[in-house]
């Protein structure tokens, strides 16, 4: 009955382990070994020579090794790059030329025990990983050590010892894997099997345990373009992550400097004056009018120009200076831009009446505080006051006589370490001649 009730356990167990193995049809990811998928199941098939002489000494057996076989397969998973559980089952049979245990008998007589099942659940701890790359392992070693069932045979000669006697053992071992590609690994191990069964079973067997020298091929499952999680180094992960942040931030640098020369030409663009018609190319509506030809402040020709009485005038007056200071002071526009705000058009319109009344040049000088990039303050500076001399312009003064420059922050007048100084630096400055 105990015996029955052992089989439908581990028969469970072994059912319960191959369905998770078949359900994992994809590739786990683990967030903590890198952005990469991982395969974590593989399987197995093993062959070897057991015997019952080990390297743990005890009463030496004149073993026949070559007639020895042993041969099995075993599903693993790994949970950690280090550690991973390991079903294995195997078969095979050990024969030796004397037999120890039964005194009685002839010696020269040969001993078989055969193994007609022995599986076992292991855990499988991987000492080190030699690899310079995520993708194969050169060389990894390992021990194990675990709990299994075994149920074996025992004859010397033609006289039976025991038939189908079942026990628990302890298996125990160590090995190297080397790893030959991204799926495959040869597995060269050394098991030493103790066996727990009752008094009958363990003199059977040399020291109550055997020894099982194996080379097998394992095969990970999954998505054959990812590494196992076995194989996985982490220095050799954080060198390919490092070159690959060195690489995305030279390319970062690069484009930077690609979006900062673009803005230099478009600037330059922006503020030129193709047509040579006084008004810059971002605010001429009409580009490429002819030379000579008389435009408005949108650098659209006139189609009735105004005949303007030109006046000798060499004396600029204090009203004429309070005109310019009082554009000055009620000149605003919207924030960041070069928009010049509806309550400003009353002063300008003063202004553009007095340049077209004295037959005045006015020079438009454009400033702003160091908030920001200096090719960025450049640019708004220039084009604010483009804005002014395209707005008198529009009421009538000449153009010719209107000069615009903007000088971005390099000539401030106040501190720029406080609000009210960078306030004072951000101005458009009118000077009449």
């Amino acid at each position: 009955m105990n015996t029955r009730i052992t089989k439908s356990t581990m028969l469970v167990a072994l059912l319960g382990l191959t369905s998770q193995l078949f359900a994992q049809d994809t590739p786990t990811t683990s967030g903590r070994f890198g952005k990469q998928s991982l395969r974590t199941w593989s399987v197995g098939a093993q062959g070897g020579i057991f015997s019952q002489n080990t390297f743990l000494g005890g009463q030496s057996l004149r073993a026949r090794e070559f007639k020895s076989i042993g041969y099995g397969a075993f599903i693993k998973k790994q949970i950690l790059p280090a550690l991973g559980l390991q079903a294995d089952f195997l078969r095979g049979e050990i024969k030796t030329a004397n037999y120890a245990g039964q005194t009685t008998l002839a010696t020269g007589l040969e001993q078989k025990n055969s193994i007609n099942y022995a599986g076992s659940l292991t855990a499988v701890l991987n000492i080190a990983n030699f690899s310079l790359n995520t993708e194969n392992a050169v060389l990894i070693p390992y021990i194990k050590a675990g709990a299994g069932y075994m149920s074996s045979d025992s004859q010397v000669g033609n006289t039976e010892v025991f038939n189908e006697r079942e026990g628990w053992y302890i298996p125990t071992g160590v090995g190297f894997k080397f790893g030959v590609s991204k799926g495959i690994n040869i597995d060269l191990g050394y098991d030493i099997n103790f066996i727990k069964s009752s008094p009958t079973v363990r003199n059977a067997y040399n020291g109550n345990r055997y020894s099982y020298s194996h080379v097998g091929l394992e095969f990970a499952l999954g998505n054959k373009e990812n590494s196992q999680l076995q194989n996985y180094s982490a220095v050799a992960d954080l060198r390919k992550q490092s070159a690959e942040e060195s690489a995305e931030l030279r390319r970062s640098l690069s484009t930077a400097e690609q979006n900062a020369q673009r803005d230099r030409e478009q600037y330059a663009k922006d503020l030129g004056d193709d047509d040579t018609d006084g008004v810059a190319n971002k605010f001429d509506k009409c580009p490429g009018t002819p030379s000579g030809t008389v435009v408005d402040g949108s650098g659209c020709p006139l189609a009735a120009p105004k005949t303007q009485v030109i006046k000798e005038t060499t004396v600029i007056t204090e009203a004429d200076r309070k005109v310019v200071r009082d554009a000055i002071s009620n000149l605003e526009f919207d924030l960041g831009k070069s928009t010049i705000r509806s309550k400003s058009n009353a002063t300008l319109n003063r202004v553009a009446a007095l340049l077209m009344e004295k037959n005045f040049s006015l020079k438009l000088a454009g400033h702003t505080d160091n908030t920001g990039g200096r090719e960025l303050n450049l640019r708004l500076s220039k084009e604010r006051a483009e804005s002014v001399k395209a707005y008198l312009v529009a009421q009538g003064a000449n153009a010719s006589r209107v000069e615009a420059v903007g000088y971005g922050p390099d000539q401030p007048i106040s501190t720029n370490k406080t609000a009210a100084g960078r306030q004072e630096n951000r101005r458009v400055e009118f000077t009449l001649y």
